[in-house]
């Protein structure tokens, strides 16, 4: 075993103690402004049906990202494979630290079916830079019809938002330029490299502008549909606050909670969205028990990626055909 890979053995429960001290950390503070028995209680009014509805929406609409993902690799990768690849980045996105995490596992698994390793690379890359500029859109579309006067405090988030919508699109045409110069000389060091990358995924997606407009449709449907999800929990506990509002506090909270300093998000999340919703006139107590039924439904769609490994495992398939050629032998 090198140096090397010890340090990074070494550096991996580090990284994921860092990260759960944050998300507890920030808990922690969470249920000393807004008691945890207000919380429960009001988690406990949500219906177990809705929150069984919501995880059956959550795994459909990671099938349809799993096609997004797969418009954007290349060719060589089925479906199936990566549905099931998808999958595993979810139990990934639970289970592991790494920042790249599910990300990163999701490429592991179909590398070898995929016709071309660095479009694979670039394609993640691209399905990431989607979804957070797609996830940008609603927060600033949101806040645009929400937010009101006697919301000064919101509207410097709100210029926030906008420039980096901004900075996305200028930095469409600038890929192209900044792609060739990194062809000619490129940068050295795991920064240079994501820097690479991420120039070469955008620049991608300035040659296919219709596939870039499906993929970001297909992004935006999604995202879509998961904050419909959250907006029916919130009905279901009676919390009040625009829908537009919901758009918002959800779409900026879940672009924060990219961020690798926490478990997954945990605690962050529903940090930004119950102060985000608190103007509008949604209670904390309400804001943050919706916050972490949500966390519930993202680890149980964890965990069946996790079983949807075994099912799909190599293993269980040679397993299977062993068992259907045992009567053919028999006989």
């Amino acid at each position: 075993m090198t140096s090397g890979t010890t340090a990074g053995q070494r550096r991996v429960p580090l990284v994921w103690a860092v990260r759960l001290a944050v998300s507890a950390a920030v808990l922690f503070a969470l249920f000393r402004f807004v008691p945890v028995e207000n919380v429960w209680n009001e988690a406990r009014r949500l219906p177990a049906s809705l929150w069984l509805s919501a995880l059956a929406l959550f795994l459909v609409g990671h099938a349809a990202a799993a096609v997004k993902w797969r418009l954007l690799i290349g060719k060589g990768v089925s479906f199936t494979q990566a549905f099931q690849a998808h999958l595993a980045g979810l139990a990934a996105n639970v289970c592991l630290p790494g920042i790249g995490g599910g990300d990163v596992v999701r490429a592991a698994l179909v590398y070898r079916s995929a016709e071309d390793g660095s479009r694979l690379v670039v394609g993640s890359f691209a399905d990431r830079l989607i979804d957070i500029f797609g996830l940008l859109l609603f927060a600033s579309a949101g806040a645009l019809l929400a937010v009101r006067p006697e919301h000064d405090d919101l509207r410097p988030l709100l210029w926030l938002l906008v420039l980096g919508i901004v900075a996305l699109l200028v930095a469409l045409p600038a890929a192209l330029l900044i792609d060739r110069a990194f062809a000619k000389s490129p940068p050295q060091g795991r920064i240079g490299r994501i820097l690479a990358h991420a120039a070469s995924a955008t620049a991608y997606l300035v040659r296919h502008p219709w596939r870039l407009a499906l993929c970001l449709a297909i992004s935006m449907a999604i995202q879509a549909t998961f904050i419909g999800i959250n907006i029916a929990f919130a009905s279901a506990v009676h919390a009040e606050a625009p829908n537009a509002a919901w758009f918002f506090a959800w779409s900026t909270a879940k672009i924060v909670a990219v961020a690798p300093i926490s478990l997954g998000g945990l605690g962050v999340r529903e940090a930004v969205m119950a102060s985000l919703l608190a103007p509008f006139g949604a209670d904390p107590a309400q804001v943050i028990a919706i916050g972490l039924i949500w966390q519930t439904v993202l680890y149980a769609s964890g965990l069946v990626g996790v079983l949807a490994q075994f099912v799909w495992s190599p293993e269980a398939k040679s397993g299977d055909r062993a068992s259907d050629a045992a009567p053919e032998r028999s006989g």
